[in-house]
């Protein structure tokens, strides 16, 4: 079997790349590099610097595919109220490119990656059946790109999957960028020996998700039939923490004295987000193996074995507008 994988020397793709690689499969995948790194791709793999935007450069990769993992994406939900064109262009636009390079190639699965803020401030847990309510540029981006997946997918007559990704932790994931990664970010400050930012008053909820943890269930998206043309979230419903016990627990772990730096709100951050693993357990035989602190244990582990990172203001903010958070405008974190 031939895979394809978007977004590989990113956290997430690269993970993916390595599970099919062990199943024997042949993994071919493409990286742009905005937030991938090419020490993250496992050997073996077939591999190109390309945009997936570029739907010449994805349909002459994607020839001979069987199977097709959408994960690329610029998945910075907070700043996507600051820059929603550089969203658009990577969520939906590439997605719509990787769709007619999937189409034209005449694939038979297509599984992407979509997000939680589908659901917004919906009621918690979330559950697929729930309507998605998203409130910002990236939540409804990821909702548009799952209407045209569905679209595309069944004019042209290829089976899909659209997976709905918890908090993804775990190595390799990107720890220095500002916009996103929370635990990694506290990881990364705290063992620089500064104190962890928090947006308001830190009583935000989440569940983390171990990357291992959301590679098994996508592998099954890939592969059963009863994930065919299925909508199902990827990720834990215990362990649901707020963001100041996520930092207090990173502090215990590090043997760090907490003293939190406390700023505003960011605009549109949901309060309270966790999904229901229901359906995952039924359809993929889903469970989690890794929890919170190991977790979290595998990224300190990660970040000490690379070295720190100053953090790197790499992504335009299109807006100027005063409810900019003055941790992006000053560079604070």
């Amino acid at each position: 079997m031939k895979v394809f994988v978007s977004g590989v020397a990113g956290f997430l793709g690269s993970h993916l790349a390595e599970a099919n690689l062990h199943q024997g499969a042949d993994v071919i995948g493409c990286d742009n590099l905005i937030g991938g790194e090419l020490s993250n791709l496992p050997e073996g793999i077939e591999y190109e610097t390309a945009d997936c935007c570029d739907v010449v450069a994805m349909t002459r990769l994607m020839r001979g595919c069987d199977l097709v993992y959408h994960c690329a994406a610029i998945a910075t939900e907070g700043l996507s109220v600051f820059s929603p064109a550089l969203i658009a262009q990577h969520v939906y636009q590439n997605t719509a490119a990787m769709l007619a390079a999937a189409a034209s190639n005449r694939v038979r699965r297509f599984v992407t990656c979509s997000s939680m803020a589908r659901y917004g401030n919906g009621a918690t847990p979330f559950t697929e059946e729930q309507a998605p309510r998203p409130v910002d540029p990236y939540g409804i981006a990821k909702v548009a790109s799952e209407h045209l997946v569905r679209n595309i997918a069944e004019t042209h007559g290829f089976e899909y999957a659209i997976a709905v990704p918890h908090n993804i932790i775990g190595p390799k994931q990107k720890y220095d960028d500002p916009y996103r990664n929370v635990a990694s970010i506290m990881i990364n400050r705290m063992l620089q020996g500064k104190q962890p930012i928090i947006y308001g008053d830190g009583g935000q909820k989440r569940c983390f998700s171990f990357v291992q943890d959301c590679v098994a269930p996508l592998l099954c998206m890939g592969s059963l039939d009863a994930a065919a043309g299925e909508t199902i979230n990827i990720g834990p419903d215990e362990e649901y923490v707020s963001i100041l016990d996520l930092a207090t627990t990173i502090a215990e772990l590090l043997n760090f004295d907490l003293d939190p730096i406390f700023v505003a709100d960011r605009p549109r951050e949901v309060r309270y987000a966790t999904c229901s693993a229901d359906k995952a357990r039924r359809l993929l035989g889903y469970h989690t193996t890794v929890s919170l602190r190991d977790g979290l244990q595998s990224i300190i582990d990660w970040i000490r074995l690379n070295g720190t990172r100053p953090f790197e203001y790499h992504l335009p903010i299109e807006i100027d507008s005063p409810l900019i958070p003055e941790t992006w405008k000053n560079r604070m974190i």
